[in-house]
C-alpha cells in the first residue's frame, strides 16, 4: 500500500468514518473510497452493499476482479437507563460487537452490582463524554422514561447523526416527548427518526423480549435492509 494512501486511511479511520480500499486483483493498483465518494466509484451500488454490510470481500465489475477491504468504526451503544432492560440488551450488544455504555445518574440503578461487565457512568447525559462525541456509527436508545434524563439524550441524539435513536414508551408518552422536542426547535422530519414505541413489534413483553427487539432494530437500522414484509409489500 502507497504511503499516501495509508496516511489518508488512518486519518479517516483517526475521524470514525467508514472507507474502504478497492484493490484490482490482476493490476494490484489500489484506490480508497470514502462512504461520500461510493456513489461515484465504478462499483456503484455493489460496493455500497459490501460497505454498509461491514465485511471486506471480493468484487466483479466488467469482466474484472476487486478485492475490498472495508475498514468500518467501531460500533457504539449508548444506553440511557440502567434499569431491566438494559440488564439484557447490553450483554447482547456486547456479543454483537457493540461498545455499550450505560448511562443513568440514580446511583440506586447504575451500580456495578447490576452491571458487572459493562461501562457504567453514574451522570447526567449532558454531563457524559460519549453523549457529547455522538456520531453516525453510534446507536441511542432512551429507556428511562424519565424526560429529565432521557430528553438532554434524546436533543444531542437528534443534532448528531447518530445512526439509531429509539425512545421508551406509549405513543401517548411520544406525543408529549415529541411536542417537548418541537418546542425545542426540531422539525418533523427530525421527529422521524425517533424510533418510538422502541423495537421492533414482536409483541414483545418481558425485558429480555423487549431488549431481543430493540437489538434487533438497531441492527436493521444500522444494515439498511428492507424487512421481508417490507419487499413483499
Amino acid at each position: 500500500m502507497r504511503i499516501s494512501l495509508l496516511q489518508t486511511l488512518n486519518a479517516e479511520r483517526a475521524a470514525r468514518r467508514l472507507t474502504a480500499v478497492v484493490t484490482d486483483i490482476t493490476s494490484g493498483a489500489q484506490r480508497l473510497v470514502g462512504e461520500n465518494a461510493v456513489a461515484d466509484d465504478e462499483l456503484g451500488g455493489a460496493l455500497a452493499a459490501q460497505m454498509r454490510s461491514g465485511k471486506s470481500g471480493t468484487l466483479t465489475h466488467n469482466g474484472r476482479a476487486f478485492h475490498v477491504t472495508v475498514y468500518s468504526p467501531p460500533l457504539r451503544l449508548v444506553l440511557v437507563g440502567a434499569v431491566h432492560i438494559s440488564q439484557f440488551l447490553a450483554p447482547m450488544a456486547k456479543l454483537a460487537d457493540f461498545d455499550v455504555t450505560i448511562i443513568d445518574p440514580r446511583t440506586a440503578f447504575a451500580s456495578k452490582a447490576r452491571f458487572p461487565d459493562v461501562k457504567l457512568l453514574a451522570l447526567w447525559p449532558d454531563e457524559a463524554p460519549p453523549i457529547q462525541n455522538l456520531d453516525h456509527y453510534t446507536g441511542v436508545a432512551l429507556l428511562t422514561h424519565d424526560p429529565k434524563i432521557d430528553d438532554p439524550a434524546l436533543i444531542a441524539a437528534l443534532r448528531a447523526d447518530c445512526f439509531y435513536i429509539g425512545a421508551l414508551g406509549s405513543r401517548k408518552t411520544h406525543g408529549a416527548r415529541v411536542e417537548r422536542m418541537t418546542a425545542a426547535g426540531f422539525t418533523p422530519a427530525d421527529m422521524t427518526r425517533i424510533h418510538a414505541p422502541i423495537g421492533l413489534d414482536i409483541g414483545a413483553v418481558s425485558p429480555v423480549e423487549i431488549a431481543t427487539s430493540v437489538l434487533a432494530e438497531i441492527i436493521l437500522s444500522l444494515r439498511k435492509k428492507p424487512l421481508r414484509t417490507e419487499v413483499a409489500a
